[in-house]
């Protein structure tokens, strides 16, 4: 089967690789028919996040179950289904307490030896471990491309409101304006959150925003910290989602914080970070971090995008082959698409 690579920073490319085979009375194989190219794979890609050269990358999937082990039962041979991005294995201290991001025994997908040396799902097809927690049935009406948001980036944007305790009414403030940072917005907008400040240097990204019901923020052109106190009669916002992952937007985001609010630093961080620890102290801000609990979500997430209260169409801006993708890689980097969907 063909599969997409990494090599090198930089390089990503097609190759042949023997077809999955089930390993595990629980596992699934999966024939792929639209994988995403995320955030994350992008920190793969610059070298940020180190795997092994000649590993399969990719961690959204939509697809067919085509064999399952004998103690799968939530899904069978034939069955449409996405994939959330990591495994669990539902047992562990963690995972009882639904806490599956966390799982003893977590994987996840296209990540390398550290995260578990679960190949990843940007490929022809894709073994999934722990199949009655990792798949979902895809409902009937629901795209391929609604529902490939479902198993990361819409569940992601899910996880930063909730981890923020964001009720209706309340305001915030999400940096950055990638895919995950749109899913907060719009996710916080069908909350009933409001003002919902969207904050960005893309002008397209900034109109996406504005359309799911946000106020746009030019990051440079403006003086975001000014407008927040404008709107906030001088508090801050009550939450801020630092969907970037650099030192900056956490710094920006810690400062437009009103006192006792919440900051949820939702982008990746893969190196060191300074924090100014006074502000946070003095502000009495709570901080939350991590990567998103997707499989405690998924149910809900799913519902609400087959409701339609949750819409991702927007961001999907290119549909490509698995051939193109090192050019689909090189497009994403230059920050020209949104979300791309490979299809074999």
């Amino acid at each position: 089967m063909r599969a997409v690579t990494y090599q090198a920073p930089g390089e990503v490319q097609l190759d042949e690789r023997p077809e999955p085979q089930l390993a595990a009375r629980d596992d699934a194989i999966v024939r792929i028919e639209a994988s995403g190219i995320c955030g994350s794979d992008l920190h793969i890609y610059h070298g940020r996040v180190k795997i092994e050269p000649g590993f399969t990358i990719g961690h959204e999937f939509v697809g067919t179950v085509i064999a399952a082990g004998d103690d799968v039962t939530r899904v069978k041979t034939g069955d449409r289904v996405l994939g959330c991005y990591h495994t669990a294995c539902g047992t562990c201290f963690f995972c009882l307490r639904c806490t599956y991001h966390k799982c003893d025994r977590m994987r996840t997908f296209g990540h390398g030896a550290a995260l578990g040396s679960l190949q990843g799902t940007q490929a022809d097809q894709a073994l999934v471990p722990s199949a009655n927690l990792t798949l979902r049935k895809v409902p009937e009406g629901v795209s391929d491309d609604v529902a490939l948001f479902a198993g990361d980036v819409m569940g992601t944007g899910y996880h930063a409101v909730q981890e923020a305790a964001i009720r209706p009414g309340d305001s915030v403030a999400v940096l950055g304006l990638g895919p995950v940072g749109l899913c907060a917005v719009q996710v916080a907008v069908a909350g009933g959150a409001s003002p919902v400040l969207a904050i960005d240097t893309v002008p397209q990204r900034l109109e996406v925003a504005a359309a799911f019901g946000a106020i746009p923020v030019h990051l440079t052109e403006q003086n975001p910290r000014q407008i927040v106190k404008e709107i906030t009669g001088g508090r801050g916002v009550d939450a801020a989602i630092d969907a970037v992952g650099h030192p900056d937007a956490l710094d920006l985001a810690i400062r437009v914080t009103r006192k006792a609010g919440t900051v949820v630093a939702i982008g990746v961080y893969a190196e060191p970070c300074q924090v100014h620890m006074g502000l946070v102290w003095i502000k009495a801000l709570g901080i939350r971090t991590g990567h998103a609990n997707v499989i405690g979500h998924v149910d809900r997430v799913l519902g609400m995008l087959a409701s339609g209260a949750l819409d991702p169409r927007p961001l999907v801006t290119h549909h490509t082959s698995l051939e193109d993708a090192p050019e689909a890689y090189a497009v994403y980097d230059r920050r020209e698409a949104l979300k791309i969907v490979l299809t074999p």
